[in-house]
């Protein structure tokens, strides 16, 4: 074939991790294969339905019988609609086995969910970081929020975080843009809240990925508030992929993207210790190819990317290429979410907004902080937002005609709600492992789940909706409803762990610079290698992790490390 077939590094998967990988190593002068599974999306002109009304879409958005017959997994919460139809995986082509109900939501494509990710971006803080060695649990992060604290300055400042510096030492500050606007009726929960609660209680801006000045230099608009994000922006308001670290590396010269890629393993040399590339099922034509480099990045997203490890040097190691500390596959955490509450907020009747913004408010944690001991650990997060209901709402009592169309026309009551977003402990009994008794559609084993809640998560699941009412209910709001419906794992499309980062090759599979201990040119920087989960949105973390491992690897090849 006519690729070149030996680079400098390969980065597997081109998602939020993958796109930061290849950025940083192209823009550090290596040559660079960037393999991704699915199929190209072109920035723009490939959001098809970027501009599209509810109206434009046969079933008005909603699933039709045919799409939940093709995603019986993806149907079961909100991603299956019309409108983002052929933006996640084909479930019939790639199984999985639930020998515990898992919910693992996939986007095969360029760009992967950097197309479709809620872009809520957090600075974890020295709580976060230092929470397994002081409870005693898994094990002990390599790194702290010192270490940590520049790469989160650096990737903030080139994907453009909009937020406000609140001063909060569980939330620490960031180098952000200016925060996209609370309402009126937020900011006036957020002063009922402080009061309330002895300023201890807070909500904030939620610090979203979602540009509010323009970055010509990246050919990016600041975001137009039409909260159509999960379709592409056209405008590169967001960051993702397609919009920012891609066009990047593309104009070094010194990245080649090859869709429709398979990795099949990683190849592994043991007299050398070291990997020499990775194999790869083209998944259009079924050719297998050899591709080698230097240095390899696996960012396949979580499970993905330990699939590859498990399915590598197996005449090595019979768990694959990592497996030496017994922990492959072990660990898996999300975030539990789906409970909260919800209720009505009188007056404010001449009160409106402008736009459809595409973030809310956020209240960080404030549970087992400053001494406080609940009967569990950890603890969470709420997302959420105040609005007024518009024309989908029911109107009991004018329900034909005229008089129905009238009140429709009107904007209706405030309405307030949020969602909490809980932390699950790494648990060693969670894990994915390789299940060759079904394979997907290249024949390849597939990946069998077994991940349930624990007694700390389903504890802290009380809290998470009786502070969510109290709350409420003390910043005046009328009519308080909790909340809480249908969670497995996997919804919060937050996966982790699998590969997680140490001190020790005997209790962890990557090291502090996110490199596996049995070969040390293989580094893996997507939710795989997280030790522990925090409350708060990961991406931000992978993005910091991401450029921290890229520039190590660049040294260590110029020293002759690798």
């Amino acid at each position: 074939m006519a690729d070149n077939m030996h680079y400098d590094a390969i980065v597997v998967g081109s998602g939020i991790s993958g796109g930061w990988a290849a950025k940083e190593l192209t823009e550090k002068g290596l040559k660079v294969l960037m393999l991704e599974r699915g199929r190209n999306i072109e920035h723009v002109t490939d959001y098809e339905n970027a501009d599209k009304e509810a109206w434009d879409y046969p079933h008005r958005g909603r699933p039709s019988q045919d799409l939940r017959l093709q995603h019986p997994v993806l149907g079961r919460d909100y991603p299956l609609n019309e409108q983002t139809d052929g933006m996640w995986a084909n479930e019939q082509d790639n199984p999985y086995v639930e020998k515990k109900r898992f919910d693992w939501f996939r986007g095969y494509h360029v760009g992967g969910r950097s197309l479709m990710w809620g872009r809520q971006s957090y600075r974890w803080s020295d709580t976060d970081f230092e929470a397994n060695a002081r409870e005693g649990i898994a094990v002990d992060w390599p790194l702290r929020y010192a270490e940590m604290a520049p790469w989160y300055d650096y990737v903030e400042g080139f994907a453009g975080i909009s937020g406000f510096n609140d001063g909060l030492d569980i939330l620490p500050d960031g180098n952000f843009l200016p925060p996209i606007p609370l309402n009126i009726v937020e900011k006036d929960v957020a002063a009922r809240l402080q009061k309330s609660f002895g300023g201890k209680r807070h909500l904030i801006n939620s610090r979203v990925a979602n540009i509010t000045q323009p970055k010509p230099e990246q050919n990016r608009i600041n975001c137009q508030f039409r909260n159509k994000c999960w379709l592409g922006c056209p405008y590169g308001a967001y960051f993702s992929t397609q919009s920012a670290t891609l066009p990047v590396a593309m104009a070094t010269g010194n990245l080649t993207l090859r869709p429709f890629s398979i990795v099949k393993e990683v190849m592994y040399d043991k007299d050398k210790k070291r990997a020499t590339g990775v194999e790869v099922i083209d998944a259009e034509t079924n050719l297998t190819y050899e591709y080698t480099a230097d240095v390899v990045f696996l960012n396949a997203s979580t499970f993905n990317s330990t699939w590859i490890l498990m399915n590598s040097a197996q005449d090595v190691w019979d768990g694959g290429l990592g497996s030496s500390s017994g922990e492959l596959g072990h660990n898996v955490m999300d975030h539990h979410f789906r409970v909260g509450a919800q209720g009505r907020v009188d007056g404010y009747e001449d009160k409106y907004y402008f736009g459809r913004r595409p973030a809310g408010f956020y209240i960080p944690r404030f549970r087992n902080t400053d001494g406080e001991s609940r009967e569990y650990l950890r603890g969470f997060g709420y997302q959420g937002s105040a609005s007024r209901q518009g024309w989908s709402r029911e109107v009991a009592e004018l329900n034909i005609g005229k008089d129905l169309k009238e009140a429709l026309s009107k904007p209706g009551d405030w309405t307030i709600g949020m969602t909490a977003f809980g932390e699950m402990l790494p648990d060693h009994a969670n894990h994915i492992a390789l299940d060759s008794s079904q394979t997907d559609k290249w024949g390849l084993p597939v990946l069998s789940m077994s991940v349930e809640l624990g007694e700390n998560e389903k504890a802290m699941r009380k809290d998470m909706k009786q502070d969510a009412i109290d709350m409420l209910e003390a910043a005046g709001v009328k009519d308080v409803q909790g909340t809480e419906s249908d969670y497995a794992p996997g919804m919060g499309i937050h996966e982790m762990g699998t590969a997680r980062m140490g001190r020790d090759p005997a209790t962890s599979v990557l090291n502090e610079f996110n490199q596996v201990w049995d070969a040390p040119n293989v580094y893996v920087t997507d939710g795989s290698c997280m030790t522990s989960a925090s409350c708060v949105n990961p991406s931000l973390t992978y993005m910091a992790l991401t450029a921290r491992a890229a520039e190590h690897a660049v040294n260590a090849l110029k020293a002759g490390a690798l």
